[in-house]
C-alpha cells in the first residue's frame, strides 16, 4: 500500500467535478517561459486540525487502517446490462428501531450486527516485493470490504488493494472467491472489486447528510487481518472533518468506535442497520484513542457508481506525472538530489505534462505563485483547478529556474 510518504508512481490523481476538487494528472499544453520578478510565490495556508502527516515525527498521525503481513444502500445497486448503468432500486430498511445510546448498548447492537454481518467481507491481497538482495518474494496484506450489489460488486479502500497482484474475498459464511479489480479513485481512497457470485446480501444505504453528532455508529470489519466480522460501537463524533491522510486532503466522518489495522474498507452503520460510511483511517500516537474516520456514504455512492459505469470519475483534471516527495536525507541520497522537494519521476506519454515540456527530474517550486514544498502542497494547489484550466509552474531543472504552462484535461485513466 503506501511506502513512506513516497507517492507510488501512481500519479497525482486530482479530484474535482466542475467545481473545485482536483487531484489527478493528465493532458495538454505548451512549453513557455514567463517571468514575473515582482510577484512573490504565496506559501499555502494549512487549515484544519489534522493537516499534515509526517511519518514518525508527530505525536499523532492519521494512518490508513489496512494491515500488511511481512513488510473497509436505503437502495441496492444493480447493474443494468443493457445500458451499462447502475440502477438505484429503493429498498426497505432493516426491521430495526432506532434507540437511545443506552438502549443501543447490547440488544440493539446485536440486532444491527445480525442484520448487516453478511454485507461485510474480508479482503486478502498479495504483492510481489523485492528484498535487499534483489530477490522477489510474495508478501500479503489484509483489509475489509462492503458488498455493494447482490451480483458481486464490492467497495473497499484504494489503499487496501493498491499495487496488489492478487485479491481474495472471504464472505461472512466462509466462502472464498478470487476478485477482479474494476477501478480505483485515489482522491477519495475508494476502489471497486468484483467477485463472480450472485444472490449476495448487499448493504442498505443510509443518508450521511442526515447524520448528527452523537448518533450511534457501529463498525464491522477485519481487524489485524484475521478477526473478520468484528463488531465495535460508538457514536458519530464529528461531521465533515477535514483531515490529511498520506498527503491527501479528505472530508470524513469521525467516530469513537474502535478502528484497528485491517478495518479499512469495512462498514460504518447506524442504528437502523444502514451503511453510513466506509472506514478509511484512524489516528495513532501517544495518548490518543477513539479517533477513527470513515468516508461518508453519500460520497461513496457518487464515486462508486461512476467507477462501475465508466471505470473512472468524470470531471477530474490530470497533469500526467508520477512524483516523489523527497523529505529525508535517505531519500535525497537515494535519488541523488541535494534539495528537499517534490520531483517528477515519470512523465506520461501524451499527457499535459509531456505537451508542456515537463521532464523527469524536474523539481516543483510553485504553481500559480503558490509555493510547492510537499506533495500535499501540490495536491492542494491542483485541487483548486478544473478541467481546461491553464496553470503556470515554476520548475527547477539542472539548477536553472524556468516557467512552464500546462492546460489540464479530463483524466480518463483510472490508474492515474
Amino acid at each position: 500500500m503506501e511506502e513512506n510518504n513516497v507517492f507510488t508512481p501512481q500519479e497525482i490523481v486530482q479530484e474535482e467535478t466542475e467545481q473545485t476538487e482536483t487531484i489527478h494528472s493528465e493532458p495538454k499544453s505548451e512549453f513557455t517561459y514567463e517571468s514575473e520578478p515582482n510577484k512573490e510565490p504565496v506559501k499555502p495556508k494549512k487549515t484544519g486540525t489534522f493537516k499534515k502527516i509526517v511519518t514518525g515525527f508527530l505525536s499523532m498521525i492519521l494512518i490508513p487502517s489496512a494491515v500488511g503481513f511481512g513488510s473497509g444502500i436505503a437502495a441496492y445497486k444493480l447493474m443494468d446490462r443493457n445500458n451499462d448503468k447502475v440502477i438505484l432500486q429503493t429498498s426497505q430498511s432493516q426491521n430495526i428501531t432506532t434507540g437511545t445510546n443506552s438502549e443501543l448498548v447490547g440488544t440493539k447492537v446485536a440486532e444491527v450486527a445480525a442484520a448487516v454481518k453478511d454485507t461485510v467481507v474480508e479482503i486478502t491481497t498479495e504483492y510481489v516485493a523485492t528484498s535487499s538482495f534483489f530477490s522477489n518474494y510474495v508478501t500479503t496484506g489484509a483489509g475489509s470490504g462492503v458488498i455493494f450489489t447482490n451480483d458481486g460488486y464490492i467497495v473497499t479502500n484504494n489503499h487496501v488493494i493498491e499495487g496488489s497482484n492478487a485479491i481474495q474475498v472471504t464472505l461472512n459464511n466462509g466462502d472464498v472467491y478470487a476478485a477482479t479489480l474494476i477501478a480505483t479513485d485515489s482522491k477519495t481512497d475508494l476502489a471497486v472489486i468484483k467477485i463472480e457470485a450472485s444472490g449476495l446480501t448487499a448493504a442498505i444505504l443510509g443518508d450521511s447528510d442526515a447524520l448528527v453528532v452523537g448518533e450511534d455508529a457501529i463498525a464491522i470489519g477485519n481487524p489485524l487481518g484475521e478477526l473478520g466480522g468484528t463488531v465495535t460501537n460508538g457514536i458519530i463524533s464529528a461531521l465533515d472533518r477535514e483531515v490529511s491522510v498520506e498527503g491527501q486532503k479528505m472530508n470524513l466522518l469521525q467516530t469513537n468506535a474502535a478502528i484497528n489495522p485491517g478495518n479499512s474498507g469495512g462498514g460504518l452503520f447506524n442504528a437502523k442497520g444502514e451503511l453510513i460510511g466506509i472506514v478509511s483511517a484512524k489516528s495513532s500516537g501517544e495518548d490518543i484513542e477513539g479517533l477513527g474516520f470513515a468516508i461518508p456514504v453519500n460520497d461513496v455512492k457518487e464515486v462508486v457508481v461512476q467507477l462501475i459505469e465508466k471505470g473512472y470519475v468524470a470531471g477530474r483534471p490530470a497533469l500526467g506525472v508520477s512524483v516523489i516527495d523527497i523529505n529525508s536525507i535517505q531519500l535525497a541520497m537515494q535519488y541523488g538530489v541535494s534539495q528537499y522537494g517534490v520531483y517528477i519521476v515519470e512523465v506520461l506519454e501524451g499527457s499535459a505534462a509531456e505537451k508542456a515540456g515537463l521532464q523527469s527530474g524536474d523539481m516543483f517550486i510553485a504553481m500559480n505563485d503558490i509555493i510547492i514544498e510537499s506533495y500535499e502542497d501540490l495536491s492542494n494547489a491542483l485541487s483548486a483547478q478544473a478541467v481546461g484550466d491553464t496553470v503556470v509552474f515554476q520548475i527547477k531543472r539542472n539548477g536553472r529556474m524556468i516557467q512552464v504552462e500546462a492546460t489540464l484535461q479530463e483524466n480518463t485513466n483510472p490508474k492515474q
